[in-house]
């Protein structure tokens, strides 16, 4: 009488027929995408047209230099202590050349009110340094240029490209990283996520004043720590659960006068 043949033993790694399993893989993490339809996108972004036809950045400047200047000074600042600084500044700096004969030491008695004003006077005679020796003293319009620049980041190249030279970019500061996430426009963990995605869903017909648009709607309207909703002209489209009405306010334009500005 024969003996029953032993059942073969898996090998690590194998399957019963002796193939090996291929190791598995991590899902990537799925990519958060807008909660409204082209349409709705669409429809609120000619609403702020209407309100706002041509909206202008709050930082004040003479250039595109003053501006990459203001920009690179606005980190933890606002736009209103900026401007304050810099009026008297670029009467008499508005190059990299003008810039560079003040000196590090001079520089700093201008911009002394704003904060990290030590460290900001070292950026802008640097970066006015790399203009003068790699660009000819002029702000190139590329973005991988400009982030080599001292004190340069992705979002302030992002606004130098947009209002400067007219460039499609969305630079996400904290107002249009809140709106995205709080009415589910563009959910992002990080600014990039959100510009990914903003970029991605804008008509490209409103891109170029997508940027002011939303850090506006941001700053007075969809504000931190309570949106005023029944201001709001998109209220009826909105789909975040913190909205307290549903009724838009009167879609009309508003004259220069009427925008608040910073204090």
């Amino acid at each position: 009488m024969s003996k029953p043949k032993p059942k073969d033993r898996a090998l690590p790694g194998n399957d019963n027929s002796g193939a090996a399993k291929a190791p598995r893989r991590a899902a990537a993490p799925r990519r958060r995408r807008s909660v409204y339809t082209p349409a709705e996108v669409h429809e609120i972004f000619r609403r702020f047209s209407v309100q706002r036809p041509e909206p202008k950045g709050e930082l004040e400047h003479v250039n595109a230099f003053t501006l990459l200047v203001a920009v690179v000074l606005s980190a933890q600042a606002t736009d209103a202590g900026v401007n304050k600084a810099t009026r008297a500044l670029f009467k008499i700096a508005d190059t990299p050349q003008k810039m560079l004969a003040l000196s590090e030491e001079e520089l700093g008695r201008y911009i002394r009110t704003i904060g990290l004003w030590r460290n900001k006077a070292k950026n802008v005679i640097a970066l006015s340094q790399a203009l003068i020796r790699d660009h000819d003293g002029k702000v190139p319009d590329d973005r991988e240029e400009l982030v080599k620049l001292p004190g340069v980041g992705r979002k302030t190249a992002n606004v130098v490209l947009n209002m400067a030279f007219g460039k499609h970019t969305m630079a996400v500061d904290t107002h249009i990283f809140r709106i995205g996430n709080r009415i589910g426009l563009a959910p992002g963990k990080t600014p990039e996520q959100v510009e990914a995605e903003l970029v991605r869903i804008i008509p490209d017909e409103y891109m170029r004043h997508a940027h002011h648009w939303l850090i506006l709607h941001g700053r007075y309207v969809c504000k931190a720590r309570k949106p005023d909703c029944p201001a709001c002209v998109i209220a009826d489209i909105c789909k975040s659960p913190e909205k307290t009405t549903s009724i838009p306010a009167p879609l009309v334009e508003l004259a220069p006068q009427e925008i608040p500005q910073a204090l």
